[in-house]
């Protein structure tokens, strides 16, 4: 047995080696070894597009005797004539190394060791090059081959371009002489406005499945094309999103949703397989048209207010995504012997519970506002007689998140609720309609 065990345990590890081995020809391939050199005088990428924190991470690093490099989404939305959100920095500093070169910063990570580098209230993500070891020194991964630890650091900025995702984001700029480099033609790709993977998309995406989801952002917030080879493989693979941690599907899902691009990003997750890896029991609702309008809706309205630079909160958002398998599960109408409230509330609790949504882990933080948007639909289709009662509605902390939920149910052709929300949004223009005030108690003098 122990014989067995052992030989069992080699074969899985001949077979996770021999994939590194093949997935570092493959990107060594992929990786130009003469890279095109593009000088400051050839390119749009101005010091006064970067910000001075990154400058200054740049600089000091370069004058400490490192080589220094801005990549990534920085200068690609640089080139694309874009505002960047952050500047992302590489060196051959090691991280211990990058701290001791700056008073601010703070090594995080454990998957890829960072360091951040605060300037007042900004910032700086600066990584050590990164490289891909045959022997996967420094390196974890799970037998299915995906990277659970890569700490595999580089010497030059060669060996981090075969690491980096993306084309368009293998582009770097050189502090030295404001240079470009580009290791796999991505000044050709933005051109093309085309996302393509560096490498072997099957096993690039079996490294790193949340990939799948990145070309889907990328693809919907600039507005590019999937490349055939880049998008084949993502419906077989989609459920390897499985294996990813649910804290990280949630910031994922922040990322697609709230940036502008909702619309685009949901098309494209249905499109792909990706939305029912996310949300399997609202992808389940989606045959029932009001339950896809609703999302498609919530979708819309969430670009337009970004648009409009109106705030947006992930628990309204969320409150919408799974709305359609809460509603599906409540009654109709009333039964006799059920509260609807206890009943809505089981449900959400369960609905919500942690071994209910594996895939992706949504706080408490944010759980609690989601639970007290979807309470308040049942306060706001009772009215009441009182009309002190229903102003007294309006004190709930809640309630403009509840309100702007009735009405979006109603567009999305929840027929039954329309005349709430046309009655709540005629109380709300009367202009002798005043919400009332809380009133707090004294306390106390204690003697």
């Amino acid at each position: 047995m122990y014989v067995l065990t052992l030989l069992r345990t080699n074969f899985v590890f001949s077979r996770v080696k021999l994939t590194l081995k093949l997935c570092h020809l493959n990107l060594q391939n992929l990786i130009k070894k003469t890279p095109t050199y593009i000088p400051r005088t050839k390119h749009n990428l101005s010091r006064h597009k970067i910000s001075q924190a990154a400058l200054n991470v740049l600089y000091q690093l370069h004058k400490s005797g490192y080589q220094a490099f801005l990549v990534g989404g920085g200068v690609r939305d640089v080139l694309l004539g874009r505002t960047p959100k952050d500047f992302d920095i590489v060196t051959n500093a090691l991280p211990e190394q990058i701290k001791n070169s700056f008073n601010s910063c703070r090594l995080i990570g454990r998957r890829f060791v960072l360091a951040h580098v605060r300037f007042n209230r900004e910032i700086i993500e600066v990584a050590t090059f990164r490289a891909t070891h045959v022997d996967g020194k420094g390196e974890g991964r799970i037998e299915n081959g995906q990277i659970i630890r890569d700490n595999v650091y580089g010497s030059t900025v060669d060996n981090d371009a075969g690491r980096r995702d993306f084309t368009i984001n293998a582009i770097y700029y050189n502090i030295s002489d404001f240079s470009l480099i580009d290791y796999a033609n991505g000044i050709e790709d933005l051109k093309a406005r085309i996302i393509k993977l560096i490498g072997d998309p099957v096993l690039r995406y079996k490294e790193d499945p949340v990939r799948m989801l990145r070309a889907i952002r990328f693809a919907a917030k600039l507005e590019f094309t999937i490349a055939p080879e880049t998008a084949k493989p993502i419906p077989k693979l989609a459920g390897l999103l499985a294996n990813i941690p649910p804290a990280r599907l949630f910031e994922e899902v922040l990322k697609l949703f709230l940036s502008g691009h909702a619309v685009k990003s949901f098309k494209l997750l249905c499109q792909y397989g990706l939305f029912q890896q996310l949300f399997p029991k609202t992808a389940a609702c989606l045959e029932n048209p009001i339950s896809l309008k609703l999302i498609e809706q919530v979708m819309f309205d969430t670009d337009e207010r970004i648009k409009n630079d109106k705030p947006v909160t992930p628990a309204f958002l969320l409150a919408a995504l799974l709305w359609p398998p809460l509603l599906c599960q409540l009654p109709d109408k009333p039964v006799k012997g059920v509260n609807l409230q206890e009943k809505l509330i089981e449900i959400s609790q369960r609905l919500l519970a942690r071994n209910a949504q594996q895939r992706v882990a949504i706080p408490r933080r944010i759980t609690v506002p989601m639970q007290e948007i979807w309470l308040l639909q049942l306060r706001l289709t009772r009215q009441n007689k009182v009309k002190k009662k229903n102003l007294k509605l309006l004190e709930h902390s809640q309630f403009r998140a509840g309100y702007d939920f009735l009405l979006l149910r109603s567009k999305a052709g929840e027929n039954q609720v329309t005349k709430y929300a046309d009655w709540w949004t005629d109380l709300l223009a009367d202009r002798n309609v005043v919400a009332p005030v809380k009133r707090f108690r004294r306390r106390k003098k204690i003697k």
